[in-house]
């Protein structure tokens, strides 16, 4: 099964030069206790982005090509979602845009830490998605260095 994890501004808001829009530590420990434990799948920018290999983490990377690092390089995602999406152990699709884009029809969760705030910067967005289709569980809120912000649960009905 798939889960989506990200933290999202007003508008969407994603990345920026390849790295997040907001930094919220709060954001950086849910993200932490929720992925530790499990595969993590991003694309190649977004594990570039990274300061290293998530530890405590399965670290799988799409890509066209072979490169050191991640635990495990898929090439063809389409082959990776259908033999993963009804399995019970839960991968976390960590980003960026493109594979957030690929993955959210076969996502059974989204965690999103929605920050009431936007950036006219960002490079990067996370696709538009119908929220009557998700029961929604208000996890969390939380405030840090004036930015609001709420740790949410989407449940694919």
């Amino acid at each position: 099964m798939f889960s989506i994890i990200a933290a999202i501004g007003k508008n969407n808001e994603l990345g920026k030069n390849n790295g997040l829009v907001f930094k919220i530590k709060e954001d950086m420990k849910f993200f932490k206790d929720k992925t530790t434990g499990h595969k993590v799948l991003m694309g190649s920018n977004t594990w570039r982005s990274l300061p290293g290999k998530l530890k405590d983490r399965e670290n799988i990377v799409i890509s066209t090509r072979d490169f050191e690092g991640p635990d495990l390089i898929i090439h063809d995602i389409k082959s990776f979602i259908s033999k993963n999406v009804d399995s019970d152990e839960e991968i976390f699709v960590i980003g960026g845009g493109t594979v957030y884009m690929q993955l959210l029809p076969f996502a059974k969760f989204l965690y999103l830490t929605e920050v009431e705030a936007e950036d006219s910067g960002a490079t990067t967005y996370f696709p538009e998605f119908n929220k009557n289709d998700y029961d929604i569980v208000l996890i969390k809120k939380g405030s840090e260095n004036g930015l609001n912000y709420s740790f949410m649960k989407y449940i694919k009905k």
